[in-house]
Parts: structure tokens; C-alpha cells; sequence
């Protein structure tokens, strides 16, 4: 027995075990942490250790959580649309902070409005050069001036690279050249983060194969090679169609 290959192999998997146990403790622990600190709006007396006598952690999420909760409350009527364009007005006059707020608030509309597009479907497209696929999202539509100067229907889309997704290109690319994907947004994430290892479970009439491929009336597969655009047929037989017998009948020796 190979004692040293063995030991090795215990201690890989226990390190698949803890860490990413590990990790995920510290980064709620960070969350916890930094939320924690929005106690400190709160008045010196009402903070959980006065009024109980303990150090609650956690206590700050809550206050968090309230807090959005209750501002989008307010903001939904009304008054509290006035006061929150008062507040952008007001943020607009100041010149650093207007870029930044800006460019932050556009983003984040459109990544979280629920009529917003933004990555809500996962894509398969050939980037950096034909034949090589990869992952990217839908962002949306061209802006108008770029339509005009381009034939066809263009989609926006979103690369990522690996394993940091929050990094990546930006690409306008036909509708027909990209391959729309039955996996969802979470898992086509995964995938793009663990550098494929993590494979999204296939989704049932999904058919194997060259992206984009129908299966014919007798069974075969076909496929558009997109870097040469010649169809391509393979010879996979179909199950419920009996095989072909020579119309001649058997030949006597």
C-alpha cells in the first residue's frame, strides 16, 4: 500500500471539507460585522448591551434590514419620491460625488429594477475567436445611435472572466450568433467560478451536441458548424426506427 499517496489523499479531502466551511464563516462574520455597525445611528442608550446587558451580535442586520425596508416603503408614495429626488438634486450639484453617485445609481437600477433585462439569461457565444466558446450574460439592447450603424438585430451581452466574475468585456454582438442557455444565471455563475469544474445539472430536453442542434424526423442530429456555416449531420441512429434492411432480400449463396 502507497502510505504516503493514502495520507495525501485523507488530507485533500478534508481540506475540500473545511475550507470552504472556513471561508464561508468568515465572510458572514464580516457581513455580521460591518452590519453591526449601524448601531451606531442608534442613540447610546438604546443599544442592545444597555438595554440587555449583552453584546447581541447580529443585532445590526436587523437594524439594516429595517431600515431598507422601511425606506423603500416610504419612497413608494408620493412624498417620498419628491424627498428622494430633492436628494439626488441636491447630490447633483456636488461635482465628485455626482459622477460617482451617478454612475452607481445607474448600474444598480439596472441590476436590481424588476423590469430590468440584466443578466437574466445565460449565453453561450464564441469569444476571443470563432470556434472558442464561452459563458456570458445578457445586458440588454445597443443604445439607439449604435443600432442605426449596424445591420441586424444586436444584443448586448456581458463576458466574465475566470474565476473573478466581476471582471470582463463588454460585447454587442448579433442575436444570431449567440446561443441562449436553459441553465439558470446561478449556476452559469458556478460554472464561470470554478473554472468548469462545477458542471450545472443537465436541464431534460436539452439536446447534447453541437450548440443550437435539432434532431430530424428519422433521428439524426444536426448542427450548423458556425465557423464555416456548412450544416453537419452525425450518424446517431434513432431507438424507434427500425434499422434499414437491404430491399433486395438476402442473397443465396
Amino acid at each position: 500500500m502507497n502510505h504516503p499517496s493514502t495520507l495525501r489523499g485523507y488530507f485533500i479531502t478534508g481540506l475540500l471539507i473545511w475550507v470552504p466551511l472556513a471561508i464561508t464563516l468568515w465572510l458572514l462574520e464580516v457581513i455580521v460585522t460591518t452590519m453591526d455597525q449601524s448601531l451606531a445611528l442608534l442613540p447610546a442608550s438604546w443599544h442592545p448591551h444597555v438595554l440587555t446587558g449583552w453584546n447581541i451580535p447580529g443585532m445590526g442586520v436587523l437594524l439594516t434590514v429595517l431600515v431598507i425596508f422601511v425606506t423603500g416603503l416610504l419612497t413608494r408614495n408620493f412624498l417620498g419620491q419628491r424627498l428622494v429626488k430633492l436628494w439626488e438634486n441636491l447630490l447633483s450639484r456636488i461635482p465628485i460625488v455626482n459622477s460617482i453617485y451617478s454612475s452607481v445609481k445607474q448600474v444598480s437600477d439596472t441590476l436590481f429594477s424588476p423590469e430590468g433585462n440584466a443578466f437574466r439569461k445565460a449565453l453561450l457565444v464564441q469569444y476571443p475567436r470563432q470556434g472558442v466558446w464561452t459563458i456570458a450574460f445578457q445586458t440588454g439592447k445597443p443604445a439607439a445611435e449604435i443600432s442605426e450603424h449596424v445591420a441586424g438585430e444586436m444584443i448586448s451581452v456581458y463576458v466574465p472572466t475566470t474565476p473573478n466574475p466581476t471582471s470582463g468585456f463588454f460585447l454587442m454582438m448579433p442575436r444570431s450568433d449567440v446561443t441562449e442557455l436553459r441553465m439558470s444565471v446561478d449556476e452559469a455563475l458556478k460554472y464561470v467560478v470554478s473554472m468548469g469544474v462545477v458542471v450545472p445539472r443537465r436541464t431534460p430536453g436539452v439536446q447534447s451536441g453541437t450548440p443550437g442542434a435539432t434532431r430530424t424526423s428519422g433521428g439524426a442530429v444536426l448542427g450548423s458548424d458556425p465557423a464555416q456555416g456548412v450544416p453537419a449531420q452525425s450518424s446517431t441512429p434513432d431507438p424507434e426506427r427500425p434499422a434499414d434492411t437491404d430491399r433486395q432480400g438476402p442473397k443465396h449463396s
